[in-house]
């Protein structure tokens, strides 16, 4: 299958927003793409660290969802995006969701974000909710992919926890700031856990002036396939099951685990 990562700065306008995520879902068929993955907080993201962005949020059927399910089935792709979700539990706190829909633009799940980006002076926790983790697993011609949010590249155990549920693949829209050595650590840890579960990397970043931009696409045994660099875009590269499967046999760190991730 062919897949992209895409990449722009979202911003507090969300009309502007969904107008780049229709650019780039475009640009992605354009390239024969069966699937692509857009940044975390697509939908809407406001840089000030203080601002409330409750007023601003959405359910994940609400009109930002709608909308990129619209995308997929017109363009006949799976997509996956990230976004701000309403929690009514929250007490005022969001949740930062990922939404996923099919090329017929059903729903193929929601994910909640686990773990927060309390690090380098920001705290995520002021204004989003943290969730208990559930791995969120889709497969697509042939390949199941598994998906996390941003800081969770950080926590190697996330990402194994979603290869247990059976992923060749994992997904990572992400907002990542800049900040000394925050590039080589997005390139970094990406190739890593591609490398350490012998699993493709789909991660798809914001661009600046806020964030790293440097979307990636990494194959399981962490060759880059593809980059879309600094500026908005995309990168598309060609993912097959049978090279998860090759990759496995020649280096089975998979099968030697002497323990198994759990979560209690």
């Amino acid at each position: 299958m062919r897949a992209t990562v895409g990449q722009f700065s979202a911003g507090t306008d969300k009309k502007l927003n969904l107008e780049a995520v229709t650019d780039l879902v475009a640009q992605a068929a354009g390239q024969g793409a069966d699937l692509v993955v857009l940044p975390e907080n697509s939908m809407y993201a406001n840089p000030d660290t203080k601002a409330d962005i409750s007023p601003y949020t959405e359910a994940v059927d609400g009109p930002f969802a709608t909308a990129v399910a619209d995308l997929a089935r017109k363009h006949r792709l799976a997509v996956v995006a990230g976004m701000s979700e309403t929690d009514p539990e929250g007490e005022g706190r969001a949740n930062n969701a990922v939404i996923a829909f099919d090329r017929e633009g059903a729903s193929l799940g929601v994910y909640r974000k686990v773990h927060l980006y309390d690090a380098f002076g920001y705290r995520e926790s002021d204004r989003i909710r943290p969730h208990r983790p559930s791995p969120l697993v889709l497969t697509l011609d042939g390949l199941t992919f598994g998906v996390m949010t941003c800081y969770d590249l950080r926590f190697p155990e996330m990402a194994r926890f979603l290869v247990d549920a059976g992923a060749q693949a994992l997904i990572v829209p992400a907002a990542w700031v800049v900040g000394p050595a925050k590039e080589d650590h997005w390139t970094t840890l990406a190739r890593a856990r591609a490398i350490e579960n012998t699993a493709y990397m789909l991660a798809s970043g914001q661009t600046g002036p806020v964030c790293t931009g440097q979307s990636l696409i990494v194959d399981p045994m962490g060759h880059t396939v593809a980059s879309a660099g600094e500026s908005p875009g995309v990168a598309t590269g060609v993912l097959e099951a049978a090279r998860v499967e090759t990759v496995r046999v020649r280096n089975p760190s998979l099968a030697n685990r002497r323990f198994a991730v759990t979560y209690g």
